[in-house]
């Protein structure tokens, strides 16, 4: 086995202590605590009390539409990564709900299994769309591990990003590409997002923004958690047909994104992931 890489951990939040924390417990344990790199937006963000030797920094909050807000918050965290990539092999970018893991089946954790890889530019885990299953699922324990408690995700090209980069070209919003370079989806790393893991949570964010938001939310439900309840549940094997698909196809409209003919399964999460401790 290889020498271990210096790799570091990046996100930006507001007013969401609560996947960040999980976010800092999760990367912490992975890579260390001092190798976490976190821009919180906004001066009176509070420091997660588990963020250890983490490294913060706050900034002044300005408001802003969606798609601006999208666009500062990717400036600042790919001007971040360049400035890490000096001193860092590897930096892994990605919002404070969303986690990186490997298959357990590799036997390594995330930071010994990136070390053996070979990374010309990127590295992306297969998107997994974390939801509730209003059917089969109650409302979430938020002490207890998330896939303790939630078995199915929608397969979404939108959670399949290049999070894991070796070079300064910077990303595009959300994470979702890399200027002037292809993705590179790995055969045994996942991306699981879970901002629809619970419909209550989701309804009391609707609610803190506006009686119009969870009036919306109520009338239309959440995309991910109406497919993962009332949609036909798939195994393991379309996992790797999804892999393949997002390989090989791409939008006309975006060539450095993936694409999967419009095909959007239900798959159940495979039981030893549950390994990874998220």
């Amino acid at each position: 086995m290889k020498k271990t890489k210096k790799i570091a951990a990046i996100t930006m939040a507001r007013d969401d202590e609560f996947f960040l924390s999980r976010w800092i417990a999760y990367y912490g344990k992975q890579f260390g605590t001092e190798n976490l790199y976190i821009i919180l937006d906004g001066t009176d963000q509070k420091t997660p009390k588990n963020a250890g030797n983490a490294h913060i920094t706050k900034l002044e909050h300005e408001p802003m539409s969606r798609a601006a807000g999208d666009k500062y918050r990717i400036g600042k965290l790919s001007e971040l990564a360049t400035e890490l990539l000096k001193s860092y092999d590897i930096v892994i970018g990605c919002d404070s709900d969303e986690f990186l893991i490997v298959d357990p089946n590799t036997k390594m954790n995330l930071a010994e299994y990136l070390s053996n890889k070979k990374i010309k530019t990127t590295l992306s885990g297969l998107g997994l769309d974390v939801g509730q299953n209003l059917k089969s699922e109650g409302e979430l324990d938020t002490q207890a591990p998330f896939l303790e408690q939630r078995q199915f995700a929608l397969l979404s090209t939108r959670y399949t990003k290049p999070v894991v980069k070796t070079i300064t070209a910077p990303w595009g919003s959300g994470f979702h590409s890399i200027r002037h370079h292809n993705f590179h989806i790995d055969k045994n790393l996942y991306l699981l997002h879970f901002g629809a893991i619970d419909l209550k949570m989701l309804e009391r964010k609707a609610a803190a923004r506006g009686t119009d938001w969870l009036n919306h939310l109520r009338r239309r439900g959440n995309g991910t958690i109406n497919a993962v309840t009332n949609s036909k549940i798939y195994g393991e094997k379309w996992l790797r047909i999804a892999r393949i698909l997002q390989t090989y196809m791409r939008p006309i409209y975006a060539l450095r994104k993936p694409a999967m003919l419009g095909l959007k399964p239900v798959v159940k999460i495979p039981a030893r992931f549950k390994k990874s401790g998220i």
